[in-house]
């Protein structure tokens, strides 16, 4: 199965670069899924029912979420009624929406797609390692061909830890939430592709998304001053490609995605995504 996983997609700028690339990146990597996180689409914070849509729209199987998943309020209705949309799994019981699904392709073949958050500098919610493990255990490779982790957090440490947690038992684990890609797209031992951050989908001539400005006078000053706003230039795709053995569900690759905006260009080898 060859799978692409893009980062947050943060504000106008990283929507139009994923609404732009997705049908394309589709065909010349023979995706067979695509996973975009996007808590951050809406202005950087949140996601609408209409950016849902539009992503779908582009060819994006599952949007996931984050710590930012409710910042529009609109969102909480909607999430019942679309199964393609997920948020933390470990948020407490009675949350609207679900954190992971089950999605079949075309051809009978199935992914599990999980998306939990860290806790370490983050919302005091559910032990996502408990969480995770106990819906492994439930959905182990070999009852569905792929396992994607969509890991939403802040410390690389807690990061790196749920991808040691998980090898051998997911195809890959990706963290999400810091919007800077890491240069650590491996696979495991076990055999688990994992990645501590794929990285936004943005204008990286901002920080991590939000005008310059506005961010360093607050560092400077301390005081909360103009209100924040989503940078506008430009945006960078920024994901992972990996690609699995339909026979044991674990990765035999595994790639960084950096197509437009001012990041250096990263693409798989044509003829290994083929």
């Amino acid at each position: 199965m060859r799978i692409l996983f893009c980062g947050d997609v943060v504000g106008r700028a990283g929507r139009d670069a994923v609404i732009a690339n997705l049908p394309r990146l589709r065909r010349d990597l023979r995706l067979d899924f695509i996973v975009v996180n996007g808590e951050n689409a809406a202005h950087g914070f949140g996601i609408t029912a209409d950016i849902c849509r539009d992503f779908h729209a582009a060819g994006c199987d599952v949007i996931t979420g984050g710590n930012h998943s409710w910042d529009k309020k609109e969102i909480i209705p909607y999430i019942a009624g679309d199964p393609r949309l997920l948020r933390p799994m470990n948020f407490p019981p009675g949350t609207p929406g679900n954190g992971h699904g089950i999605y079949r392709l075309a051809d009978g073949r199935a992914i599990l797609v999980i998306n939990a958050m860290g806790r370490l500098f983050m919302d005091a919610i559910d032990d996502p390692f408990r969480a995770v493990d106990a819906l492994l255990k439930q959905h182990p490779l070999g009852s569905v061909d792929a396992i994607l982790v969509d890991f939403h957090g802040e410390a690389t440490s807690e990061k790196v830890a749920m991808g040691v947690f998980c090898d051998g038992r997911a195809s890959a684990v990706v963290g999400s939430h810091t919007h800077v890609p890491t240069a650590d797209h491996r696979i495991l031992p076990g055999g688990t592709a994992f990645q501590t951050d794929a990285g936004m989908c943005g204008d990286y001539d901002s920080v991590i998304g939000i005008k310059k400005e506005t961010v360093v006078a607050r560092f400077v000053t301390k005081i909360q001053g103009e209100r924040m706003q989503v940078a506008e230039g430009e945006g960078t795709l920024c994901g992972l490609y990996i690609a699995t053995d339909d026979a044991t569900g674990l990765a035999t690759e595994v790639a960084p995605v950096r197509v437009g905006g001012r990041l250096a260009p990263a693409m798989p080898r044509t003829d290994s995504a083929a």
